[in-house]
């Protein structure tokens, strides 16, 4: 059975890539997701604020909206609170590079334009196969327009694609008026890949201490379905490679991604509850399905739940909200 899939350009066996998450803190759990079968790993994102702690620019775009509140800063972690520093992440790809034979994916996380996007070259030298660009902001000024915003994310990608080789992956929130628009344009400013999407972590309110708190929840499958649609809207309008990321628990889903026109499917939530070991079960599940199906490959599925392919491409836009309403009986 024929699972091998090529993302970004680079050929992996099957479409599985654990996404950045605590599991890619250390050699030994990276290692055991390789075991498990991952064709590659996302690592653990170095965040611009490791980078640069006390530039203008930074300081500009974490203070949009703010009022200049002096708090604003002090609710960023202490650097001490970060796993590693810039130049322990870069050694960390090295010694990663020479225990595993997977790819490894990089990620840099930042928002501003600065210096810190240097270490997209300093991360392909240490030996990085590809990097994940994770714009991860929110835009809090009422003054600013959705062009900037958009402008922001195309400014960046084409800074870093200007300092490597090696290929450049998008990690898009879904907050954008036109997706389809956005996606078009990262694709002609050069992205190999997008992910869809980020997830953007809502805070919760502490009612007896009146803080505003963080708070993590790990993923459920029925945000998959927001990625899934876009990916099916997507397929053959964009070269760069797509992907899907949340709610992806199951083989189900890994396929759905791939009938949709994705290249992969980034899972975490799922792994850090049950295990890497749980990629090994995923995957002996898509055989088993393919075998029952009569599919030898991945390849000869991919994109045939698309909006191109299916017999109703109205399903993935206005029509498919009035039949879902009218279909709810109870």
């Amino acid at each position: 059975m024929d699972l091998s899939t090529n993302f970004m350009g680079l050929k992996l066996k099957n479409p599985i890539i654990p996404s950045a998450s605590p599991l890619s803190y250390n050699i030994d759990s990276v290692k055991k997701l390789e075991d498990a079968g991952a064709s590659a790993v996302i690592l653990y994102s170095l965040f611009e604020e490791q980078i640069e702690h006390e530039t203008g620019e930074l300081d500009h775009y974490l203070m949009q909206g703010t009022e200049s509140f002096a708090e604003a800063l002090s609710y960023f972690p202490e650097i001490s609170d970060f796993k590693t520093g810039p130049e322990e992440y870069l050694k960390y790809i090295q010694t990663l590079k020479k225990t595993i034979d997977i790819p490894v994916i990089a990620s840099l996380n930042g928002v501003s334009e600065g210096g810190w996007m240097k270490y997209a070259s300093l991360m392909e030298e240490a030996g990085a196969d590809g990097i994940e660009l994770n714009i991860y902001y929110i835009p809090t000024n009422i003054n600013i327009d959705g062009n900037a915003i958009e402008n922001l994310y195309i400014k960046n990608l084409k800074a870093v694609k200007s300092l490597v080789k090696i290929p450049v992956e998008m990690k898009l929130s879904p907050y954008f008026t036109s997706m389809s628009n956005i996606a078009k344009k990262l694709d002609e400013a050069g992205a190999d890949g997008l992910l869809l999407f980020n997830r953007f972590y809502q805070p919760d309110f502490d009612l007896e201490n009146l803080e505003v708190v963080p708070n993590l929840v790990l993923s459920s499958n029925w945000e998959m379905r927001l990625p899934l649609r876009w990916i099916a809207i997507l397929f053959g309008k964009v070269q760069a490679s797509l992907a899907a990321t949340s709610g992806i628990q199951n083989h189900l889903d890994v396929l759905k991604v791939i009938m949709a026109g994705g290249d992969a499917a980034m899972i975490a939530s799922e792994l850090l509850i049950k295990g890497p070991e749980r990629i090994s079960e995923i995957l002996k599940d898509m055989e088993k399905w393919m075998e029952e199906k009569e599919y030898d490959s991945i390849s000869l599925m991919k994109g045939s739940m698309s909006q191109r392919s299916v017999a109703e491409p109205a399903a993935f836009e206005r029509a498919n909200y009035m039949k879902t309403l009218y279909s709810y009986n109870k």
